[in-house]
C-alpha cells in the first residue's frame, strides 16, 4: 500500500503595521547673487583658440588704437558744448557717463565674436570682449591703458562739477561698474541675481514601491483562508505493490 508524506505548509508572515519609506526631499531655492564660471579653460580650448587669429580683438594692439579713446572722448565733448546754455560741469558730467556705458557693454556685456566663430570651435561664446584681448593674459599694456582712461575721465568730471556730492556719487558708480569687472579675480565669472538653484530632491533618489496598507486586501491573523496543503507523492508510492 502506498504511503504519502504531506509537506509542510509555509506560514504568511503578518504584515508590519505602520510601516512607511520616507525618501529626503529637498524643496528647491533661490540664491540672492551666485557667481558661476564659464567655459573651462581646456588645453582643447587654448588650441582651438590658437588656430585662427581672432579678429574681435587683434586691433587693440594696433598702432594709433590707443589714440581712438581720447579721440573720441573730445569729439563727444565737443558735440555736447553745442547743445545751448550747457555748463562745463554737465558736460562733463555727461561725457563721462556716456563714455562709461558704452565701454561697459562693449567690453563686459557682449559676448562672443560677430563673425568667424565656427574658425574657434565656439572657445570665444561665453566670454566677453574683455576677456578675449590678449588670450585672457592680465596687466598686459592694452588691458593697463583701458583702466587709466576710464579713472582720468572720471577725475576730469569730478574737478569740472566742482566735487558735487550728487555728480561725484553718480561718476564713482558708474567707475565702479567698470573697473570691477575688469579684475583678474572675476575673469571668466558672471554675479547672478536671483538665480533658482536645482531641483535635487529625486536626483539620484531611488523611488520605493509604495507599502500595502493593512486591510481588506491584506490577510491578518483573524481573516479564516481556507489555503489548500501541497502533498508532494512519496517515492516508494511509485514502486509496485506486493
Amino acid at each position: 500500500m502506498a504511503s504519502s508524506m504531506a509537506s509542510p505548509t509555509l506560514p504568511i508572515p503578518q504584515p508590519i503595521q505602520g510601516l512607511s519609506v520616507r525618501i529626503p526631499t529637498r524643496a528647491r531655492s533661490s540664491s540672492l547673487v551666485k557667481v558661476e564660471q564659464v567655459g573651462d579653460n581646456s588645453q582643447e580650448d587654448a588650441l582651438d583658440s590658437a588656430a585662427y587669429e581672432n579678429m574681435n580683438v587683434e586691433w587693440v594692439n594696433r598702432k594709433g588704437a590707443w589714440l581712438i579713446h581720447p579721440a573720441l572722448i573730445f569729439a563727444g565733448k565737443m558735440v555736447i558744448d553745442t547743445v545751448p546754455g550747457m555748463r562745463q560741469d554737465i558736460s562733463w558730467f555727461v561725457v563721462n557717463l556716456t563714455y562709461l556705458s558704452l565701454t561697459y557693454l562693449m567690453f563686459h556685456w557682449v559676448t562672443g565674436i560677430p563673425f568667424q566663430s565656427d574658425l574657434h570651435g565656439g572657445v570665444y561664446d561665453e566670454l566677453t570682449l574683455w576677456e578675449q584681448i590678449d588670450q585672457g593674459a592680465q596687466y598686459t599694456p592694452a588691458k593697463k591703458w583701458l583702466m587709466v582712461v576710464p579713472i582720468l575721465l572720471f577725475l576730469a568730471s569730478t574737478h569740472y562739477s566742482e566735487y558735487n556730492p550728487w555728480m561725484f556719487a553718480i561718476n564713482l558708480t558708474a567707475l565702479l561698474f567698470v573697473l570691477i569687472p575688469k579684475l583678474p579675480q572675476l575673469h571668466r565669472r558672471r554675479v547672478r541675481f536671483m538665480v533658482e538653484d536645482e531641483d535635487l530632491s529625486h536626483a539620484g533618489t531611488p523611488s520605493a514601491p509604495a507599502t500595502p496598507r493593512s486591510g481588506s486586501c491584506t490577510p491578518t491573523s483573524e481573516s479564516h483562508f481556507n489555503i489548500p496543503q501541497i502533498r508532494t507523492p512519496d517515492a516508494n508510492s511509485f514502486g509496485t505493490e506486493k
